[in-house]
């Protein structure tokens, strides 16, 4: 029986940044609709808006009402916002808003009733994308509370190929990031850490590295003591649960000397401190993954990049790779559940007992050793 494709929900974002441009870059490589069935949350004219003013070449798209009608071997674009939605490209608009929450919006209840598979989303401006019932602040949050609650920790995981760099506090200013870095909070981000690391990834015992908070990992003492203080005694409480963590290292040291190569995943505890390496070893083309909640959700590592909107200059291969994590992830988990989901029993024998419990010719157990 042939597998059937991933279906992938995509969100347009932001219609007067390089959401559009990147996605019409990606699909206009015939090969990717074949390797998955695309569904953009958005509208056929506006992307033919975007196409023509890029002038790029003609993209033959599939124009559809209802994720169920989605075609196979082609591009679909689910029609979500009105056609005559005006786009003012490299400017934050209430407009642009409104249209990235209702592309959103749609996205997610499709995912809630079971007709797309995986959601990528394209870069929104947190000042003009408005949602009332939500208060949106990111995708993440926005998702946590659809599939989870509000109190559902998520955890934002910066990749490209092998570096996986998790952030313990997200966007949140310097001020505040001593108070936020609590032994239960980091407990928590490394069990998910782990955990995703595992079902996720397919990697079967997870090695993760542990950043210091202070510069020089506090230096014994004479420069702070959250190391000593909270991040070993989380680590430690870890290590209880037979997750492999190290560390913690002085950032600059981490980077500096390529340790992250030896590690599966590494958990910094502050935005920059894990967004500055990761930008510099991935320009380009890593992306990001939220790990922590029951479906999968990828997007690219940069903004809506209104400089660039509208010249044909942006790169889309953050995209592409968020497309292509999306489809592993999935399928990743395919193989988790089904391996876990009804494990083989143990069987035990007393010494001096095993007659008893099996009865084996000499050929039979020379074969299944």
């Amino acid at each position: 029986m042939e597998e059937r494709l991933i279906k992938i929900g995509i969100t347009h974002g932001d219609i007067n940044g390089i959401g559009y441009e990147i996605m019409l870059k990606t699909f206009s490589d015939s090969r990717v609709a074949e390797i998955c069935t695309p569904v953009i949350y958005g509208s056929s004219k506006i992307a033919a808006y975007h196409r023509k003013t890029l002038g790029l070449p003609p993209l033959n798209v599939n124009n559809i009402t209802r994720a169920e009608d989605a075609g196979t071997n082609r591009v679909n674009i689910l029609n979500c916002v009105h056609d005559d939605t005006k786009v003012e490209l490299s400017k934050p608009t209430e407009i642009a808003g409104a249209a990235a929450m209702k592309a959103l919006r749609a996205a997610v209840s499709d995912l809630k009733r079971g007709v797309i598979d995986v959601l990528l989303t394209t870069p929104v401006n947190k000042h003009t994308i408005r949602d009332k019932e939500s208060g949106f602040t990111s995708h993440s949050d926005y998702l946590a509370g659809h599939f989870g609650n509000k109190q559902t920790a998520t955890l934002t995981v910066l990749i490209k190929d092998d570096l996986r760099i998790a952030l313990a506090t997200e966007a949140i200013p310097l001020a505040e990031i001593a108070q936020k870095i609590t032994k239960g909070n980091l407990v928590e981000k490394l069990e998910m850490l782990n955990r995703s690391l595992i079902r996720d990834f397919n990697i079967v015992k997870p090695r993760i590295a542990v950043l210091s908070l202070n510069p020089h990992a506090e230096d014994a003492g004479l420069v702070g003591n959250e190391e000593e203080s909270i991040i070993v005694p989380a680590m430690e409480e870890v290590e209880k649960k037979d997750i492999m963590v190290f560390g913690p290292y002085a950032a600059e040291t981490f980077f500096g000397s390529r340790m992250y190569e030896k590690f599966d995943g590494v958990l910094a505890m502050y935005h920059d401190q894990g967004l500055v390496p990761f930008k510099t070893l991935a320009p380009e083309n890593g992306f990001s993954y939220t790990a922590g909640l029951p479906i999968i959700h990828t997007y690219p590592i940069h903004g809506a990049e209104y400089d660039m909107a509208g010249r044909n200059i942006a790169s889309e291969e953050s995209f592409r790779q968020a497309l292509y994590a999306a489809l592993d992830i999935f399928r990743n988990r395919k193989i988790y559940e089904e391996a876990t989901q009804n494990p083989l029993r143990k069987q035990y024998f007393e010494k001096g007992n095993v007659d008893e419990k099996l009865d084996l010719t000499k050929d039979a157990e020379d074969e299944m050793l």
